[in-house]
């Protein structure tokens, strides 16, 4: 019977060929194992808790090798387990281990089993009533979209009904005021002009806008226009406001026909829609979108103010067809004398403006006169400015030479004393030319700015001419006759 962990190819457990005392080496201590089953021993060694060669050593070390066969066979030699098989023994899992595994492995088998066999029976239950769902979801679509055509269909017939009538009322106010129109544009026209003449004369720049007589005149012209045309421009914004009133409702009514239209030919296209038709595609995230903007009562009362409110327009618009009547006939003569007042004062200050501004552009002329002359001035005291240059040059010269002369030569002579004078009576010419010279240019300076303003008073004239001259007069030259200002043609 062999020991557990003994090879029978050892070196160590054949013959020896000699016997001799000697010590093993040292050994240190080998690390502790944590024990997972109760290991085998002797007979006087259960009190070894692991392996532990160092008593082996000991026990070799009291012993002698007379015999081997002896030796072999003494019973203070452990058993023979290699130190590499124990540790791992120490790591194996015991029977019970092994068993309560194979019992868990299967019982989570069984229960797997089970729960897959109960979530498919779920599976298709919820398949049949989410199919069964789903279809009469659609078939309940289906309804609502027809519901939702004869709905568009009846409310279509009701607005072109409408929208018809709406259309031959308009055209028969169109007959019935055509007079009361065409004097109201009329009087609008001279009314216009004089506001365009006040607008024009806004234009003018810096001292010329002022408040003349012709600015009062206009004033007056636009007062008097107002006052004369108060009647019958109140019947006109009415039958304005009127008109306008009866095509926002005429633009109201088109406008829901053809969203009605076009949402009529939507949901024939959504009701024709079918799980087999080749248009169907995925639209993810529409169900998150809302871009509703009324509901089933605001959209039929949404029609339905439509048409009421084209319905109060036609009955507006019969009672104004009863109210045309003549316009003031002495609206005429007051506007024509108005006009010529206004013309007048025209002229008078045309007249002004021009004798001022043939003033100016003479004492423009003076001054581009007056500024040739700074000019030549300027380049006459700038030559001589540039003429002294080198007489000083020639001066200062001489100085420094004069500074290399050697020891006593040195000398403060009368030639030094004249060239230090010359010096100075050069730098003081000069000071005084270039004095003079800024002082030039600042008159020169002074006079471009007066130029300038001459220009610029010149330029506001011109302007003020223009617009008085050309632009307001220009406008001025006809005025409507006396049948187009009261109407009759």
């Amino acid at each position: 019977m062999e020991f557990l962990g003994t090879s029978q190819t050892a070196s160590y457990c054949g013959p020896k060929k000699a016997c001799a005392f000697r010590a093993l080496p040292p050994a240190g201590p080998a690390p502790e194992t944590q024990e997972c089953y109760q290991p085998y021993s002797l007979p006087g060694y259960l009190y070894l808790k692991s392996w532990r060669p160092s008593l082996f050593y000991k026990v070799s070390n009291a012993q002698t090798c007379v015999d081997e066969r002896a030796t072999c066979r003494s019973p203070l030699r452990p058993p023979t387990i290699l130190p590499a098989l124990r540790s791992a023994l120490f790591c194996r899992y015991s029977p019970r281990d092994w068993d309560k595994s194979n019992d868990l492995q299967m019982r989570g088998a069984e229960a797997s089993r089970l729960w897959a066999s109960r979530l498919t029976g779920d599976s298709m239950r919820l398949m049949q009533d989410k199919d069964e769902l789903t279809r009469q979801m659609q078939e309940g679509t289906c309804r609502n979209l027809g519901q939702r055509l004869s709905d568009i269909g009846f409310w279509k017939s009701e607005l072109g009904y409408e929208l018809e009538r709406l259309l031959n009322e308009t055209h028969s106010m169109e007959t019935v005021k055509r007079r009361l129109e065409c004097a109201a544009e009329e009087l609008n026209c001279p009314l216009q002009v004089a506001l365009e003449c006040l607008y024009h004369r806004e234009k003018r720049i810096g001292i010329d806008l002022v408040h003349d007589n012709v600015e009062k005149n206009l004033i007056q012209e636009v007062d008097l226009l107002k006052c004369c045309q108060e009647h019958m421009r109140k019947l006109a914004q009415r039958i304005d406001i009127q008109m306008r009133d009866n095509r926002d409702a005429q633009h109201a009514l088109e406008r829901d026909l053809e969203d009605k239209s076009s949402a009529q030919f939507i949901d024939e296209k959504c009701y024709n829609l079918r799980n087999t038709s080749d248009c169907i595609t995925f639209f993810h995230g529409m169900e998150k979108v809302d871009g509703t903007v009324s509901v089933p009562e605001t959209w039929a009362k949404f029609s339905n103010d439509n048409i009421r409110h084209s319905q109060n327009m036609r009955a507006n618009s019969i009672r104004l067809r009863e109210e045309a009547e003549n316009l003031l006939e002495t609206l005429s003569d007051q506007m024509w004398k108005q006009f010529t007042n206004t013309n007048l004062a025209f002229s008078a200050r045309i007249s002004e403006v021009t004798d001022v501004k043939n003033k100016l552009q003479t004492q423009l002329a003076k001054t581009l006169q007056e500024i040739f002359q700074a000019e030549n001035t300027i380049m006459l005291l700038e030559r001589s400015i540039m003429a002294k240059e080198c007489p000083l040059k020639v001066a200062q010269t001489r100085l420094e030479c004069r500074t290399w002369r050697p020891n006593v030569e040195l000398c403060r002579d009368i030639p030094q004393f004249k060239l230090v004078n010359e010096v100075f009576t050069i730098d003081d010419t000069l000071q005084t030319l270039r004095l003079r010279l800024r002082e030039t240019q600042d008159t020169l300076q002074l006079l471009v700015m007066t130029k300038s303003r001459l220009e610029h008073e010149l330029a506001v004239k011109a302007n003020t001419l223009c617009i008085d001259k050309e632009k307001c007069m220009g406008m001025r030259k006809t005025f409507p006759c006396t049948p187009r200002l009261v109407g009759y043609s």
